[in-house]
């Protein structure tokens, strides 16, 4: 935990705030260990970073009294369209993506999506929310990811896509007939990653109907959990 986040309504009147919930008060105690006095690096949900200083610490109870002193990084111009991965992949792509500085993500149907891959745990609501906010403490940023949910993709893409990606650059990493990887830029992008296996060649197709330009990575092939960090730094100035 590089940060202590909290929430707006967490804040007090006096400007202080209490971690009473087993999670971060199990790793102030185990882990950071403070005293009465030291300051931590805080920072608000979608909000500033500051300092809390530490006015009472037990087992079960911290206080902390917060001063802002600057604002969190920008999140990066960047949406992420991607095909839904492996259930125990999950949690560990979303904190990826939170600590890298996506922006949105939307998660896909694709044809080599697996049904049981949308029942798992791992999507409901909470469990997107505890791993986007891992990912921002690692990260010691306060930008929340929004995650949206889009079902089939036929109709995602014909239908509520180019909406989505506005005036943005449009890429999809796909291995096949693609050209080389574009340089790193700050301009607005959108990029969409497919399943293991890559999206079908039906799916490209509609795709490159929406402007997406397929790009490769290079020759190897590589896991949808390796695949987003490389491209973000590929086509990101990060």
């Amino acid at each position: 935990m590089n940060i202590l986040l909290f929430n707006a309504d967490e804040l007090s009147s006096m400007g202080q705030i209490k971690i009473n919930d087993p999670r971060r008060q199990t790793h102030l105690t185990n882990v950071i260990k403070p005293k009465v006095g030291d300051t931590l690096r805080v920072g608000q949900i979608n909000g500033a970073i500051g300092l809390g200083e530490v006015i009472s610490h037990s087992e079960h109870e911290t206080r902390l009294d917060i001063t802002f002193n600057q604002t969190s990084p920008e999140p990066l111009s960047l949406k992420l369209l991607l095909a839904v991965p492996r259930p125990k992949m999950m949690r560990r792509i979303l904190q990826t993506c939170a600590t890298l500085g996506v922006s949105e993500i939307t998660l896909l149907n694709s044809a080599k999506v697996e049904k049981s891959f949308w029942q798992t745990p791992f999507l409901h609501p909470q469990s997107i929310y505890d791993n986007l906010l891992l990912g921002l403490e690692q990260a010691g940023t306060t930008q929340l990811p929004i995650v949206h949910k889009a079902g089939l993709f036929k109709p995602y893409v014909e239908d509520r896509l180019n909406h989505w990606a506005g005036n943005s650059r449009r890429l999809v990493a796909h291995p096949r007939n693609a050209q080389a990887c574009p340089n790193a830029s700050q301009e607005a992008t959108t990029l969409a990653i497919g399943p293991e296996g890559g999206f079908t060649d039906y799916e490209v197709d509609k795709l490159a109907e929406q402007e997406f330009i397929p790009f490769s990575l290079g020759p190897r092939i590589m896991r949808v959990e390796t695949v987003i960090p490389v491209a973000i730094s590929r086509l990101c100035a990060l």
